[in-house]
């Protein structure tokens, strides 16, 4: 609707209220736009956590949408329009497409200004997913769906030519926890929301036993006070194993990720956050599959550690990994310890 009559928008408002790993993959598509349409003017609508992700870009503001308390339900979303109607936005990209989204969204094209949201393909995503023996195909990449949005409010992006966000200082907070950098710093990020997407901890501690006789530095990511306690436990091994979770901001986490030489994480928000930075990203896949579009911005496919798809040949059996299939709950115990370290000395030594 309204898109023949879009031309050149001046500011555009973009929208992603999800997870943390989500708002990250909106990153890329805003770095575009900031570097391809200089006079463009962006405000980025999402929670109030993920304003370091822009907080440093030119002609990006953000918003911190408090969907949570004061702007829930049809009034508090009414509020929240109000309140982003008033920036003087010319074009509304909804990188989200739910419920809240579509509630703003129709409150915009009342006011006749040209939205398009995010096209999730579900059809194709029920394909990849059934529990029957399937020939696998990539869909479309969460990043690129996200640029087909700015394409149709005639603002085509190549995210070819995107540089992506710079390295930033080691300041001295930070260093009183990692030290000096005379080594590699490896990051590992061992949870995920669902445990259908986590490698077994026993077997990680294999992997940081097996590190650790590597010359580097490893840094453990995580969140919760239970997650807390486990990666604590986890770094006791070694004064070369440190717990970062819980001992910095969220913005200083940020900047320690973007001095790693690699990341580590499972099919999760740590590993888009280090390909924000072009950190090498290695992601390990239990239920889910990369060929669900959700693989760390410009990282390899080879990059990607499956588990035995001879042994699980119905795998993915879930787009984000909220679905427990019997008999595939240990699939991640295929994915051996050995494997993945070589697979960290391979990228290291590159």
């Amino acid at each position: 609707m309204l898109e023949n009559e879009l031309k050149h928008p001046k500011h555009l408002l973009i929208m992603r209220l999800s997870a943390i790993g989500d708002v990250a993959m909106t990153v890329p598509v805003v770095l575009a736009l900031q570097q391809q349409y200089p006079n463009l003017k962006i405000t980025v609508v999402s929670r109030p956590l993920f304003k370091p992700f822009f907080s440093s870009l030119p002609n990006v503001d953000f918003y911190a949408a408090d969907v949570e308390n004061s702007q829930t339900g049809l009034v508090g979303l009414y509020k929240l329009y109000k309140d982003l109607s008033g920036l003087g936005i010319d074009a509304f990209a909804d990188l989200h497409n739910v419920l809240r989204s579509k509630v703003i969204a129709t409150f915009f094209k009342w006011k006749r200004i040209p939205v398009v949201s995010l096209y999730k393909d579900r059809t194709e995503r029920k394909k990849l997913t059934a529990l029957e023996l399937k020939k696998l195909s990539p869909m479309t990449s969460m990043v690129d769906r996200h640029a087909e949005v700015c394409n149709k409010l005639q603002l085509p992006i190549s995210l070819s030519e995107v540089k992506l966000l710079d390295r930033k200082e080691i300041s001295p907070e930070i260093q009183e926890i990692t030290g000096e950098k005379k080594t590699k710093w490896v990051g590992i990020a061992p949870f995920a929301t669902y445990e259908t997407k986590m490698y077994p901890l026993s077997l990680m501690k294999e992997v940081i036993h097996l590190l650790l006789q590597e010359e580097c530095k490893i840094f453990l990511f995580g969140g919760g006070k239970k997650e807390v306690e486990q990666l604590k436990e986890m770094a006791s091994v070694s004064n070369r194993c440190i717990n970062v979770a819980g001992s910095l901001s969220f913005k200083l986490e940020l900047d320690l990720i973007s001095n790693l030489d690699l990341m580590v994480s499972m099919d999760s928000g740590n590993g888009h956050m280090a390909a924000m930075f072009g950190v090498p990203v290695i992601t390990m896949w239990g239920n889910t599959h990369p060929y669900a579009g959700f693989v760390p911005f410009r990282q390899p496919l080879e990059n990607s550690l499956l588990p035995d798809l001879k042994k699980y040949p119905f795998i993915p059996t879930s787009v984000y990994g909220n679905k427990i299939i019997e008999g595939y709950t240990d699939c991640m115990k295929t994915i051996q310890p050995e494997r993945v370290v070589q697979k960290i000395k391979r990228i290291l030594a590159n």
